[in-house]
């Protein structure tokens, strides 16, 4: 579990599921040109959580982005798959709150499990 979601818990608050970046992030052109860096940063320094009360997303090292909210406050987890992802494991989760708020987060490891433990827990 990562700094940042275990530094954020409320009191009887506990992760119930936890995922990162799918290994694919290592293969475009940006990879290649910093020589792997960058998706590295982003693999260990990013955090997707799903606590029993809400969802805690954290992304960046330097300049940080945070997305939280409470489970009761999300209308729906959507989940975009192409071929690719499907075969591999990957895709991107949207989050729909309440009041239209929208955020995409791409190329997440395991996004169907993130959407089905959502909906268990809401």
């Amino acid at each position: 579990m990562g700094n940042y979601v275990n530094n954020h818990l409320i009191k009887e608050e506990h992760v119930e599921f936890e995922t990162t970046y799918h290994w694919i992030i290592f293969c475009n052109l940006k990879a290649i040109l910093t020589l792997f860096i960058y998706p590295l940063i982003h693999k260990y320094t990013d955090e997707f959580a799903i606590t029993n009360r809400r969802v805690i997303i954290k992304t960046g090292l330097i300049s940080r982005y945070s997305f939280e909210m409470n489970l009761s406050k999300i209308e729906s987890i959507n989940v975009d798959q192409g071929i690719l992802g499907r075969i591999l494991g990957y895709g991107s989760i949207r989050i729909v709150g309440s009041g239209g708020t929208k955020e995409i987060f791409p190329n997440i490891l395991n996004p169907l499990e993130f959407r089905k433990k959502f909906q268990e827990l809401s």
